[in-house]
């Protein structure tokens, strides 16, 4: 099975920008298709991006598109959630997760390997 490990969580000002990594080890990450959720204090987890497992197929949540970006480096076991114009309510920790679906979704059960999750705060 995958392992995930994400990092690049940070504090930053409403406005900036970061950029969430997802490594992975321990089988074929092609094999995978990957997605970025997130789950704030006493709130269920909440989809953010997908994407397919040659990278070709992108899927965002309404409450992110336009600001942040997924992208994957197969050659690398790399995934990425470049975020940009971030608000206040982006404030949560984030979690890569890989799932052995044929297409994207945004669906959690889906996804069967998570990360440890990496925190992200807004401040305004």
């Amino acid at each position: 099975q995958v392992q995930l490990v994400e990092s690049g969580g940070a504090l930053v000002q409403a406005g900036g920008s970061l950029r969430l990594s997802c490594a992975a080890s321990g089988h074929t990450f092609t094999d995978y298709i990957v997605g970025w959720f997130r789950q704030a204090p006493e709130t269920e987890r909440e989809f953010v991006a997908a994407i397919s497992r040659s990278g070709s197929s992108t899927g965002y949540s309404d409450s992110v598109k336009g600001r942040f970006a997924i992208a994957r480096d197969n050659a690398r076991d790399t995934a990425f959630l470049q975020m940009n114009n971030l608000k206040p309510e982006d404030t949560a920790t984030y979690f890569c997760a890989a799932g052995t679906g044929a297409i994207i979704t945004r669906n959690v059960q889906r996804y069967h390997y998570w990360g440890q999750g990496t925190p992200v705060t807004v401040s305004s």
